[in-house]
């Protein structure tokens, strides 16, 4: 197996310029892939996927009768960064996240930006994710999305857009954390010729910004985990994440409300927490000021933290600036603020609540890709040129019968990494979705998720509708 028959035909290829020409970065990895040749090749895949085995890396499908939970698909060729490139995604990330943060506090307090007219307040009034009860409040420094993952797509011309924000509870980082130990066992001469840069300390970083939203006067802070449970899709990374910062894994039967703060049960009777790295919706974190039917949250916990006696990541209410009809505006907010053109541009996107605007999606259903307002996981979309007549009629329904809720963008053609099928290399569609922590300033982790659409031809890269992932290296020019 090697590279001599591989050909990107005609997509924009993440590895190859060209039939047999490696892009700058990639030239020593494909050197040694070559040199391997197909047993030794397939043999380091099957280890790989036999240490993810014995890991556990798993996820779980909501309504998959089959079982509860899955092993994660990984591909060993990775994806190849350089840093010159990476530095201008950075950028553009920090830029994006800072004016994020600065919209939500603003739409929690004064509203300028829906005074000014840059965005129709019924927009945002008509969010699902917008929550009044958060008016007012005051996370630590004005920040509210302290852990956000922001999906990247490259077109056919080589353009990188934002294709999400994803700023409530993103998941998928313990698999790039994980899938890196592998590809270390794996191709471990590469890694130092390569000089690819470090994820590893991902989450002691993580622990650290999570340990600055400590409320004034804590010498000592108690920081936990709060998952909804074993049942939840993204349990093993919830696990895996406290195991790795050494902090509580913690449900909300754990923890209660009392004297004014929150206690977790412990041997030692009461505990007082002052951190929480929550992985609960709004709607299930607190019975007494969101959904009362929850038996996932704490009862009280929204009055704790409005006393500032407890700091939550992400703060409630940031969802409002995950919301897919939001998006199409962040390059409007991104001005706003900060005055400045956006450094990562937006896929364009057509609001169907719009009339206009909504004709036209409704006259191009078979051109364009439908998403849902609120959706996530590869739900609540359509791939036009991919979907059945039957199934463009059904959501020409749903958008005429909510407009609302929905958006369009044009069918881009993402970017391919080559990747093993069976005995050669075939190019497959793939995503990018980094991380980014916000507490005293903002980082980024370096490269983040490659998501990876197995089946041949497909754009749907979620985990949940038959996606993998591969590691991704930024690389040092050399």
């Amino acid at each position: 197996m090697g590279f001599s028959a591989y050909d990107p035909e005609g997509f924009y290829d993440e590895m190859f310029e060209a039939p047999g020409e490696p892009r700058p970065g990639a030239q020593v990895l494909v050197e040694k892939i070559n040199l391997l040749g197909t047993d030794l090749l397939r043999e380091r895949q099957h280890a790989a996927e036999r240490t993810l085995f014995e890991m556990g890396i798993t996820f779980n499908v909501y309504g998959d009768n089959a079982g509860t939970e899955r092993i994660f698909p990984f591909d060993i060729i990775p994806r190849i960064v350089r840093a010159g490139e990476w530095e201008r995604i950075e950028k553009g990330l920090k830029q994006r996240i800072f004016a994020l943060n600065k919209f939500i506090d603003d739409v929690y307090h004064d509203g300028a930006i829906l005074r000014d007219g840059v965005i129709p307040e019924h927009v945002i009034k008509s969010a699902s994710s917008f929550r009044s009860q958060c008016i007012g409040l005051n996370p630590r420094r004005g920040v509210w999305c302290h852990i956000t993952g922001t999906d990247l797509v490259r077109d056919r011309d080589g353009t990188v857009y934002v294709l999400e924000d994803n700023l409530r509870c993103p998941s998928g980082v313990s698999y790039v954390l994980e899938n890196r130990d592998v590809m270390k066992q794996t191709f471990p001469l590469v890694f130092e010729a390569l000089l690819v840069r470090p994820v590893v300390d991902y989450p002691m970083r993580l622990l650290d910004m999570l340990i600055s939203l400590v409320p004034e006067g804590v010498a000592r802070p108690k920081v936990v985990v709060l998952t909804p449970g074993i049942y939840n899709s993204a349990y093993f990374e919830h696990s895996f994440l406290a195991q790795q910062m050494g902090v509580e894994l913690v449900e909300g039967r754990d923890l209660l409300v009392k004297d004014g703060y929150v206690v977790m049960r412990t041997t030692k009777g009461f505990e007082r927490v002052d951190v929480i790295y929550r992985r609960i919706d709004d709607d299930f974190l607190d019975p007494m000021a969101f959904r009362p039917d929850s038996m996932l949250g704490v009862p009280g916990i929204l009055d704790v933290y409005k006393a500032g006696r407890v700091a939550l990541a992400n703060a409630p209410g940031t969802g409002v600036a995950d919301d897919k009809v939001i998006y199409a505006y962040v390059p409007k907010i991104i001005k706003y603020y900060l005055n400045e053109d956006p450094i990562i541009p937006n896929v364009p996107t057509f609001v169907c609540w719009d009339d206009k605007e909504r004709d036209h999606v409704l006259a191009n259903l078979d051109k364009l890709v439908v998403k849902a307002a609120n959706e996530s996981g590869g739900y609540g979309m359509l791939v036009g040129p991919h979907a059945s007549a039957e199934d463009r009629a059904k959501f020409a329904d749903l958008i005429k019968a909510n407009p609302r809720n929905y958006i369009a963008q044009p069918t881009l053609s993402l970017s391919r990494v080559p990747t093993i099928v069976d005995d050669h290399f075939e190019g497959r569609h793939v995503d990018l979705r980094p991380y980014i922590l916000y507490g005293e300033d903002i980082y980024v982790l370096p490269g983040g998720l490659t998501r990876v659409a197995l089946k041949k031809g497909s754009l749907v890269v979620n985990s949940s509708q038959g996606g993998g992932s591969k590691d991704t290296w930024v690389v040092e020019e050399q």
